[in-house]
């Protein structure tokens, strides 16, 4: 059974909501863990078949600065191995530039981004959530 991992940041619940959405997509075929990044290791991505991170939007498009930055940064100098991998988050304004440039910076980690990062406007919607059971069905099948 695959493994993979769903680690996310959320600081109003949006980005909580969207990560339970891919750990229900996932869940059908997977065995999925659901993690909190501030009590995320990095072997939860490194031992995982497959991973999704999510992170909304802070301050000037950026990722949160107390918890998910330190932990992506940790792996700046570990090569993911083209280890398949989806972004997500949600935003408040913008043009979603912080996801775009997460995507970049993940790639060139090493990480094989499956799709370009999902992002959603305030609170998701019913289509945003199924965007997100989409991406979980794509990560248990990658």
């Amino acid at each position: 059974m695959k493994k993979i991992s769903i680690v996310y940041w959320s600081g109003t619940g949006n980005t909580e909501v969207m990560a339970q959405a891919i750990s229900k997509g996932a869940s059908e075929n997977s065995e999925v863990k659901l993690v909190k990044v501030e009590d995320a290791t990095k072997e939860d991505i490194l031992d995982a078949d497959a991973v999704a991170i999510g992170c909304p939007s802070m301050g000037a498009e950026e990722l949160d600065p107390d918890y998910m930055e330190p932990f992506i940064a940790s792996f700046e100098n570990i090569d993911l191995n083209q280890k398949p991998m989806i972004l997500f988050g949600s935003y408040d304004w913008g043009d979603g530039q912080w996801m775009r440039e997460w995507d970049e910076r993940m790639t060139n980690y090493g990480a094989n981004i499956l799709q370009e990062g999902l992002i959603a406007h305030l609170s998701p919607e019913d289509e945003d959530l199924n965007k997100c059971e989409e991406i979980g069905k794509k990560l248990a099948n990658a």
